[in-house]
């Protein structure tokens, strides 16, 4: 079954990122984010969108 949440840790290892980048990331207004008491998850599906809604083609 393919999980359709990820931690922030996992966020910053698919993006390449530093992980408190990656905390920056989904503090940011628009990202999709679930809390969870202190724990932040992100939608799988939302990520994706929100990748795809923000790639700049230059």
């Amino acid at each position: 079954m393919e999980k359709i949440t990820m931690s922030v840790q996992e966020l910053s290892a698919q993006m390449g990122i530093s992980l408190p980048k990656a905390y920056e990331l989904v503090k940011t207004p628009g990202f999709p984010t679930i809390r969870v008491g202190t724990r932040i998850l992100i939608p799988v599906e939302a990520y994706r969108e929100w990748l795809l809604k923000n790639a700049v083609n230059e």
